[in-house]
């Protein structure tokens, strides 16, 4: 049994005495719970494939002659997945010249791919008809000429293909944006949206009223603080008209 010091006449514990009690009593208690998470702790400390000993990109390492962690690559290696050995795949060319034929089959799964892609990154510009007036044309963007001219309807796939590939005047390239195989699927699209707007009549079913042709198409819009612009030479005016604002 435990005797409590005297404190003058009183025989009860001092406020300090108990709090120090107290104090050793919660102090006592985790002790085993400290030992449980010190042992996990020890038992996580390893130098494996958990806990990899790397270097970052681009940093610098003591290990090489040069001081550089990023090594070169090993001369006449290829990564893997780019070799590109079909090179019309990659390029549209068939040596010099642009191709005319799709490397894969189109069926209605690469058609609605390629329809998707296009809506996506063509559509801006050369608008969802292909007429060349999509809403950053509205907003003032030089007009690209229309995928439903003679020069672009006789077009050989190849060409589209290159286009997106490396770009073609005011268009930027898409290369980074659109993979090899969406630019395909994007000129499958573009050669049925064509057909869809120049489809000859015989294929139209009996009965059905063919709407009446729409007027020329303008060339590139103002932008509020400039005038139309004809562009007749992109096929999107007759020649010698010019737009009127």
């Amino acid at each position: 049994m435990k005797t409590w010091p005297t404190v003058g006449k009183s025989a009860e514990p001092t406020k300090w005495m108990t709090r120090i009690l107290r104090m050793r009593r919660v102090l006592s208690l985790p002790a085993g719970f400290t030992l449980i998470a010190l042992l996990a702790l020890l038992a996580g400390c390893r130098e494996d494939m958990q806990v990899q000993p790397r270097i970052d990109p681009l940093a610098q390492s003591d290990f090489f002659e040069d001081g550089r962690a990023a090594r070169p690559l090993i001369e006449g290696t290829i990564a893997r997945g780019h070799l590109r050995t079909d090179t019309y795949f990659y390029t549209g060319r068939l040596g010099k010249d642009e191709g005319d034929v799709m490397p894969f089959p189109v069926t209605r799964e690469v058609l609605e791919r390629g329809r998707e892609r296009y809506n996506i990154y063509c559509a801006p510009c050369h608008a969802r008809t292909g007429d060349g007036n999509g809403m950053i044309v509205q907003r003032g963007y030089r007009r690209p000429p229309s995928y439903h001219i003679d020069r672009l309807r006789t077009a050989p796939l190849g060409h589209f293909f290159d286009v997106m590939t490396n770009g073609f005047g005011a268009m930027p390239d898409y290369a980074a944006q659109v993979s090899p195989y969406d630019r395909w699927t994007i000129v499958a699209y573009i050669r049925a949206l064509q057909f869809s707007q120049d489809a000859p009549a015989s294929l139209v079913p009996a009965g059905t009223q063919l709407p009446s042709a729409g007027p020329p198409i303008p060339g590139t819009p103002g932008t509020g603080a400039t005038p139309v612009q004809a562009e007749p030479a992109s096929g999107n005016l007759p020649a010698g008209q010019e737009a009127k604002p």
